[in-house]
């Protein structure tokens, strides 16, 4: 087995009280079918949205991390796959795709 990182990108803002709700519980369904299946290695956590980025031979520093783009990363998780595309298909179950966000599937290099 590999470890791969799910890195969640965009999805819905200003959600009601109540879709949140509703989607946290998608969330945690998700995460335990994952961990049932011994594919959660690491559930991860979501991100905040401030930050900042420190670029470049002058480490110059900015604000957030997404400065330049508007395709937030909202948090991770890492999980164990036989491959890639075992990992790409565990990802289709993420309920951030119904908020029209994006699972981003990473391959973690052994060093």
């Amino acid at each position: 087995m590999s470890e791969y990182v799910f890195l969640y990108r965009g999805g819905e803002s200003g959600r009601s009280p109540e879709r949140w709700q509703e989607m946290m519980q998608k969330w945690m369904a998700w995460m335990k079918d994952l961990r049932e299946k011994g594919h959660l290695k690491d559930q991860g956590h979501p991100l905040d949205r401030s930050g900042k980025l420190v670029k470049g031979k002058q480490k110059t520093v900015t604000d957030g991390p997404f400065a330049e783009a508007k395709d937030v990363i909202g948090g991770y998780t890492l999980i164990e796959a036989q491959d890639l595309e075992q990992a790409v298909e565990l990802s289709k179950g993420c309920p951030i795709f119904e908020a029209e966000g994006a699972v981003e599937v990473r391959p973690v290099m052994k060093m």
